[in-house]
This record gives structure tokens, sequence and C-alpha cells, in this order.
């Protein structure tokens, strides 16, 4: 029984796979077989594939898409293809961003597809190919994309005939144009196009052109256009686009139509145009907009105005750098929608509204650049869902706030450059990757809690007042940390041996200048990327470890260790660096030699000895040379004369170089700063220094360069500065004929020469930056050169100011000095000299000068220092000379002046010594008194600010003695009912007062007083 069971169910098994067979067989009869792309298509896109060339390198997908497609298969199913489902024809072709490179050309057999709807080549490269005319044929096309193409010439006019083009996409194509008959077809043609994206050249069109657009446009996008003339006012009716993006034309004219609330406009760019307060009055009705951006734009209006609280709907405001000053409206807060605002590189003050703490949507915040004061706006519940804060570079203070410490979503802090204050509290989350609290004023030690922070890229706590001591460990779990800058606090790194040995692998840059460090780190062990390394005004000592010299060796390009107690150097193995600093060290020996791709090479103020080798002509990349203030002798290396074409500064001064300035300034040469003071130097100048066409500073001083005047070197166009004080220069300053020549110069020294003859008058109508130095007006505050993107060298010299010789290691760009002192020039101050009126010192003592002191030089109203000492000058000193209110030095003696001294302003500063050796002056300092009957006018000022008239008190009393006591009292009392006593009082004060320090002075040297 079991087994008949078992056989029948066989059975029934057996004739149900029978039945079902043959109905599917009966099924696939019946249906009809998927439709292939036809053979032509498919041929078609082959050909075109074997056409281009595929760059891995810009392509945007892990493989291009091209590469599935294979003879014999079904083009509808390859990638970026895409077929009709009923007839398989190809109406669709997407291969952007697929690093397709070559050209299109008219027998392209792109163009054999006669059905394509829609057509994508965005973001390939076509190579500044032409736009073929053959684009117009396609019969059906509704969408067209062949935008940052790199296509180039003109848009064909061709495109016009798209008459089904619902979306036309050309931009960033930067060399394409579109001219204006080609813009009218558009215009005239496509009547259901919603969405233009334009990116090219359209200045030779009028923008009238484009008031005929179809209504049913709804995307308007001429970016970066350089469009001109006025924009047609039409386009911004109700019904018109929804987008509309005018960015970056800047010779557009907007007149604009008010606003009113029944716009659907969505999106607005107006970037990089000019427009009044009213249009943005007007703006505020858009309350359907969500996008603004008016960045780079000048917005004449000044305050921005409250009505840009209406806009409701906005979620992205960006209007960086749009000539916008006051206060920030509270009415900001009522855009509850927003989520990115930028008001930065504007000129708004006072306090951020704490209204903005209603923003709950608020991710992306940025005020920098601005002048806002006070405090950060403190509410526990503010911004939760921030993840980017900007307000760098303002006047903010007070404490950081609450919230800046549980904002779980918060990723980068920027507060650079502010005057913040108290400590930096403990973070609660650690999603942050960057934290820029530098140039602050905050205090107390660096929060444990950063030592969690392990998503962490970015560390700048430099110049703040952070102190305590940081063990190195503290960085251990920071294996994403690309930058670490804790300079210029009073910080003190442990980094000793007994620390948990880690790396940090990823850790490009490192700055710990002013950290109190005393070894090279511990950390850096495994730092094989290492870029930048500064470990200058340290503690370190001795020699750099070997270990260090794995550090960076194929990546390390800056690295300062100046300012520290270094002794030796046996080598410099990186071989990509380009600046390196070791100034203010203890490195004795001989001059080591970088890698000769070196750019920048500091080491100034060691104990270096010996001779230049010439290896150092090796590194034909060097730009800056400074090895000032060491021990190095020998002649100065001919070979420098083969880095004409990079070396920009060359400082050797203060070592012991001799024989001549060798010959080595060819032509080409890009000098700007050549410092050869306190050396050995001697014999002629080199005329080939004027082939160094732009070089600024020349300081000769202090050698024994025996030579006439070189008056050749007022050819250079760039000279600021010339010193060539102490040494053995003779006869007449000669004069150019030129009248370009020294133009530009601010600083003259030949003192403690051997010149004689006259002042070299020519020269000194030549100034013209000491005439007018506005002219000359420099945005740097100290004369110098940048070098790369953030490093500045400042120019040194060594000169006298104010009587003392120092060496000047910032040149202010604002000073300007003469010092002719020293010498033998005769004859009298001419009285061009008073032209100079920017000029702040002049020096001309120790000369053979006669005649009188010129009146013009009270016309030097920026004149600081003055020294006209041990010369033959007669007659009086100048009164005009009381209206140099600068003048803080001041130095006639040893001449043979005479007549009272001018009194008042701040020529009652000036001792005696200002004007010893001159028998004939008298008055105040000089004990001698001044004999004459009628007293100098005073600068007496009544309690009310106005002049006394000492002269009608004088009368007064003279009339009491001539007249006799009675008539003298009665004209007396009248004197004083009118009110006259306020000077008799003041004056008798300041006449005592003169007496008890005359004699006081007397006493203690003699009649004289030295400042």
């Amino acid at each position: 029984m079991w087994c008949l069971l078992r056989a029948y169910q066989f059975l029934y098994l057996v004739l149900f796979f029978l039945y079902f067979q043959a109905n599917l067989s009966s099924y696939s009869l019946s249906s009809p077989k998927t439709q292939l792309c036809s053979h032509n298509e498919a041929v078609a896109l082959i050909q075109f594939k074997n056409s281009v060339s595929v760059n891995q390198l810009y392509s945007y997908s892990s493989y291009p898409k091209t590469d599935s497609w294979k003879e014999g298969t079904d083009c509808c199913s390859w990638d970026g293809v895409t077929c009709d489902n009923i007839k398989g024809q190809v109406i669709g072709l997407d291969l952007s961003c697929c690093g397709l490179y070559g050209t299109i050309p008219s027998n392209s057999t792109l163009f054999h597809l006669p059905h394509l709807q829609k057509l994508n080549l965005a973001f390939n490269d076509f190579n500044s190919s032409k736009m073929s005319s053959k684009f117009g044929g396609f019969a059906s096309l509704a969408y067209l994309n062949l935008s940052r193409s790199n296509f180039a010439g003109q848009v064909p006019s061709q495109v016009s005939y798209l008459s089904k083009l619902v979306s036309l996409d050309l931009s960033g194509n930067y060399h394409q144009t579109l001219q204006q008959h080609a813009l009218e077809g558009l215009v005239h043609n496509l009547t259901e196009v919603r969405d233009l994206l334009d990116e090219i050249d359209m200045s030779s069109i009028n923008p009238n052109a484009l008031r005929n657009l179809s209504s049913s446009l709804r995307s308007l996008s001429l970016n970066d256009c350089g469009l001109r003339g006025k924009f047609p006012e039409n386009i911004f009716h109700p019904s018109n686009p929804k987008l509309l993006n005018l960015g970056r034309n800047r010779n557009l004219s907007l007149n604009l139509p008010q606003f009113n609330r029944s716009s659907h406009l969505k999106l607005l760019d107006l970037s990089d145009m000019s427009f009044s307060r009213e249009l943005f009055e007007s703006i505020g009705n858009l309350v359907s907009l969500e996008h603004l951006d008016a960045s780079n734009a000048f917005f004449s209006g000044g305050e921005l105005p409250n009505s840009i609280g209406n806009l409701i709907s906005l979620n992205y405001l960006h209007l960086f750098n749009s000539n916008l000053s006051g206060s920030i409206p509270r009415s900001l807060g009522n855009l509850t929608q927003l989520s990115y605002l930028c008001l930065s590189e504007n000129s708004f003050s006072g306090s951020i509204p704490s209204s903005l703490t209603n923003l709950k949507q608020l991710e992306f915040f940025y005020l920098f650049g601005n002048m806002l004061e006070g405090s950060i706006p403190d509410e526990v519940t503010a911004f939760p869902n921030l993840i980017s804060l900007s307000l760098s570079s303002n006047l903010l203070s007070g404490t950081l706030p609450s919230w800046l410490y549980t904002i779980s979503s918060l990723k980068y802090i920027f507060l650079s450059n502010n005057r913040f204050s108290g400590h930096i509290k403990e973070f609660q989350y650690n999603s942050l990757e960057v934290i820029m609290l530098d140039n602050n004023k905050l205090q107390g030690p660096i929060p444990s809690s950063l030592s969690q922070l392990v998503n962490l890229t970015f560390l700048y706590l430099s110049s703040n007042n952070l102190s305590g001591i940081v063990e190195s460990s503290m960085f251990s779990k920071l294996q994403n940390l690309w930058l670490l800058d804790l300079s210029s606090n009073s910080l003190s790194l442990n980094s000793n041996a007994t620390s948990a040995v880690y790396t940090l692998p990823n850790l490009e840059y490192l700055y710990l200048s002013s950290c109190n460090v005393s070894e090279f780190p511990q950390f850096l062990r495994g730092s094989s990327f290492l870029l930048f390394l500064d470990l200058s005004s340290n503690r370190i000592h001795g020699k750099i470890p070997k270990w260090m010299w794995d550090v960076g060796r194929d990546s390390l390009s800056y690295l300062n260790l100046s300012h520290n107690s270094l002794t030796d150097i046996e080598q410099l193995p990186w071989k990509e660096i380009q600046s390196i600093d070791l100034s203010s060290n203890l490195i004795h020996g001989d001059l080591p030699i970088p890698h000769w791709k070196t750019q920048l090479f500091f080491i100034s103020n060691n104990r270096l000895s010996g001779k230049v080798s010439s290896v150092i002509c090796n590194m034909t990349s060097l730009q800056f040379l400074d090895l000032s203030h060491n021990n190095l002798s020998g002649i100065i290396p001919r070979c420098l004369g083969n880095l004409r074409e990079s070396l920009r500064m060359l400082n050797l001064q203060m070592n012991k170089f001799h024989g001549i300035i060798p010959p080595i300034f060819t032509k080409g040469c890009q000098l700007k700063n050549l410092n050869l003071n306190g050396n050995q130097l001697e014999g002629p100048l080199t005329q080939s220094i004027l082939n160094c066409r732009g070089l600024e500073v020349l300081d000769l001083g202090n050698n024994k360069i025996n030579d006439t005047f070189p008056h050749w070197l007022g050819s250079l166009p760039e000279l600021q500065v010339l010193v060539l004080r102490s040494n053995q220069l003779q006869g007449s300053v000669q004069d150019n004929e030129s009248s370009h020549s020294f133009s530009k110069i601010q600083i003259f020294d030949v003192s403690s020469n051997s010149f004689s003859g006259a002042l070299p008058v020519r020269c000194i109508k030549n100034f013209k930056a000491m005439i007018d130095l506005t002219k000359y007006k420099s945005a740097m505050r100290y004369m110098g050169v940048s070098v790369g993107s953030s490093e500045f060298y400042s120019y040194s010299i060594k000169i006298t100011i104010k009587g003392v010789e120092m060496e000047v290691v910032k040149i202010f760009t604002k000073l300007t000095t003469i010092d002719l002192s020293n010498n033998n020039f005769q004859g009298e101050i001419p009285m061009v000299i008073g032209k100079l009126n920017s000029l702040k010192g002049l020096n001309l003592s120790h000369n053979n000068l006669s005649g009188c002191i010129p009146t013009s030089i009270g016309n030097l109203i920026s004149l600081e220092w003055l020294d006209l000492s041990s010369n033959k000058l007669v007659g009086t000193i100048p009164e005009g000379l009381l209206d140099l209110t600068f003048l803080s030095i001041f130095n006639v003696s040893e001449n043979h002046l005479e007549g009272q001294i001018p009194q008042g302003k701040q020529f009652n500063t000036f001792g005696n010594d200002s004007y010893e050796g001159n028998k004939g002056l008298c008055g105040f300092p000089v004990s001698k008194g001044c004999s004459n009957s009628e007293p100098p006018p005073s600068n007496l000022l009544e309690e009310d600010g106005s002049n006394s008239n000492i002269a009608s008190g004088w009368k007064v009393v003279l009339i009491g003695y001539g007249c006799g006591v009675v008539f003298g009292l009665v004209i007396g009392y009248v004197v004083f009912q009118t009110d006259k006593p306020k000077w008799i009082v003041a004056l008798v004060e300041d006449q005592h007062h003169k007496r008890q320090k005359r004699s006081k002075i007397g006493h203690r040297n003699g009649g004289g007083r030295r400042i």
C-alpha cells in the first residue's frame, strides 16, 4: 500500500512538470522579444568612444562609463545610455564626469543619434575646441548640458534651432563666447525653455536681448558673463524665474522694480554687483526667497536694513565683503530657517544680537573680519545644530560661551584675533576637527579634554597667556593631527625621554616657538611627512640629534631653530628644504651648507669662522642669505654672481671679509638688499652694482672703501636707502644732472668720510620721496620683502638716529633721514633743504658750514631731530623753528650763533648742552640773560585758554612809575576791574619758578642742563 502511494505521488509530479513546461513554452511564443538598440546607433556610440581618450586623473568616478561599452552587447544596457522602452532608440546620453579628452568635430558619430532627448557631457575636457554647429541638429533634444567641458570659441547660432529645449547649461566654459545674434535666436526660438544656465563670455551682448525670454523660464543663471549696461526689469516680474543668478557681472546696471510679496523668487544671486539701500529694503518683500547671495557687492546704503528679517523662508544668506556697516539688525533672529549665515569682512560694529540664538537650524555661522565688540551671546540651548563657527578678527571679549563646549555637531571653531579672556573649559564632545583660538588673551592651562579629540586635525592656541606644563603625552591619541601651534604662550612642554613613546604620523606643521622646550620632542620620531617645524626661542642646546635627520627627510620645507643654544651643526640633510633659520645660536666652526634647493638660509648672530666655501654657490635656488654677525673671513666668493637670477637679499654685515667688493653683479641681478656693513672691504666701488635695477637698500658703511662719491648710484630707480658712512671716500659729492637721480631715496648717510666742497644742492632737489613721501607710500609698515605666502623679512641697516649709532633691525617705511656729518663740507646750508617736508632727521654736524641757519628749516614740520653742531654758523636761531612740534633732539652747539633762544613749545625741553659753545646766545636755558628792554612774546594762556596781553600789562606798570604812585594806583585799579589780574598772577608765578630753577641748575652744573 505504501509503495502504491509513493508511485502515485511521483506520477502526479511528472504530470505537473509537463503541464508547467507546456504553458511556459506557450507564454514564450506569445511574448515579444526585448528590443535591442539599433545596430547603427550602437556602432555610432562605439565610434564616438574610440574618437576620444579617457584621462583617469580627471575622471570623477571610479571607472569611466565607456568601459562598459562592448561591441556585440545591447547598448541600452551600457552605462550612461538610456533607451526608449518601446522602440529601443537611444534617447539619453550621460557621460558627465568621465574624464573624456579630445574634440567633437562636425563629423563625429555623436551626431548620428537623432532621437536624443537628453545629452550631458559636463565636466570633461574637450581641449578648448569649438562647439560644433551640429549640436543644433538634435530635433528632439530637451536637455543639453555641456558645462565645464573646456569648449572655446563662439557658441554656434544653430543651438537656437533646438526648439524643444527645456534646459540649457553652457556654464564654466570660460573661453567660450555668446554673440548677440545667437542669444537673440535662443530667446526667439526657445519658447519652452525653463532653465537657462550660462557662465560664458557675453560681454558683447546688450542685456535688452533678454527682454523677451520665455514666460515659462524657471531658472536663469548668467553668472560671470561679463554683461554690461542695463538689465531688463521685466525679468523680475512675479511670473518669471524662481532662480535668478546675475552674480559677478560688475558692469551690469540694476534698476530693480519694487518687489512685492507675490513674487515666487526662491534664489537670488547679486554677488559682485552694486546696488542701493532701497533695493535691499525691497528684497525684504521676497517672502518666498530661500537663497540670497550679495557677497563682494558694493552696498551703498551702509547699514543692513531691518526688513531683512522679513525673509522668513531664507535658509542661505551670504553677504561677505558687501561694504555693510552699523549694527547687525536684531531682526535676523526672525530667520529661523537659516542654516547658513555669512556677514564676514564688512564693517559691522556693536555687539552680536542675542536674538541670533533663535536660529536653531543654523549650521554655518560666519562673522569674521568685522569690528564687533562685547561677548558672544551665551544661552545654553543656542545653535544646537551648529557645524562651523567663525568669528575671527573682531574685537570680541569676555569668556568663551558655555554652549561652545556642549554642541555635539560642532566641528570647526575659528575665534582667532580677538580679545577673549578667561580659561578654556573642558569640551564635552569629540566631534571637533579644527580649533583656532590664537591671538587672544586666554589664560590658564590647556584643557585635558583636548587629548580625547581624536578627530582633531588643526589646533591653534598660539599668542595667548596660557600657562602650565604640557605633557607631550597629551597628544598621543590625536593621530589625525595635521597642525599643532602652541607658540608664544607661557607654557612649558615636557617631552622627556621617560614619557610614553608615540608618533603623530599625519603631523605636517608643528609650531612650538617660545614654549620653554629643552629638547627636540620625541613624538616627532616617525613624522616622515613633516613640512614645517618651528622650535625657535626655546632652550634647546647642543647638537641636532641624529634621529632628527630622518624626520621629514624627503618632505621638510621650513625649519626654524633660531634663538636657541645650539652649538654644532653636523649636517643639514633635508632634501626638500626651502627655508632654514639658525640665527641667534652658539654655532661655531665652518659654515654648514644646506641642500641646493634651499631658498632662504639665515645663520646670523652665531660664532661661525673661516672662509665661505664656494660650495654655497651650488644653491641655485637661493633667494635670501644672511650670514651677518659672525667671524667669517676671507674674500667674498666671486661665484655668488652665478646666483644673479635668484638671489634677492645678501647680508654679510659685521664679519671680517676683506679685499675688494668683487664685480659679481652681472646683468639680470635680482638683488633688492645688499648689506656689507662692518667688514674690512677696501678699494673702489664696483659699478657692476648698476645691474641690480631693483636694488632698494645698499649699506656699505664701516669699511675701508677708498673712492669718490658714487654719483652713478643715483640711476638705480628703486634705491631707497644708501649708507656709505665711515669709509675713506673723498672729494665733492658730485651732482648728477639727471632730475630722477636718487628720486626714491629716504635714507641718505655719507657721514664720517672726507667729502668736501658745498652741500649737494641738486642732489637734495632730487630727493622727491623726502619732499612728499605720500607719493611713494608703501602698504607695508617696514621695508622688506615677502618670503613665501606668510613670512616677511625686514631689512636692517646701521645708522645714527637722534645722536645714537644703532642697528635698525626694522626700517619703518616712513623713516627719512639725511646724515652728512663728520666731513669737510663748506659754504652755506641751502634754502632748498626746507622743501623736504617728509624729512624726520637731519644731521649736518662736524663740518665747516657757515652762514645763517636758513629760515626754511622751519617748514620741515615732520622733523624729529636736527643736529647742526660743530660748524661755523652765525646769526640767530630762527623763531620759525618753534613750529617744529615733533622736534625732540636739537643741537646747535659749537657754532657762532647769537641772540635770544626761541622760547616756548618744545624748545622749553632742550638743555644747555644744545647751545654750548655759542657765546652770543642768551635766554633759557643758558645762564646768560637777554638785555632787551622789550621782552619776547610769552606763550602764557589765560585760564579760559586765551592769550594774555602782557604788553598792555607792562604799560600799566610803566604809567605808575612815570606819573606817580597815586595815578598808577588809579590806572591799576581800572585794569584790575577789567579782569586783568590773571596774567599778573601767572607772570609772577612763572618768573618765581624760573628763578628757583636757574638757582638749582647753577648749583648742580654751573648753569647748564643736560638731557
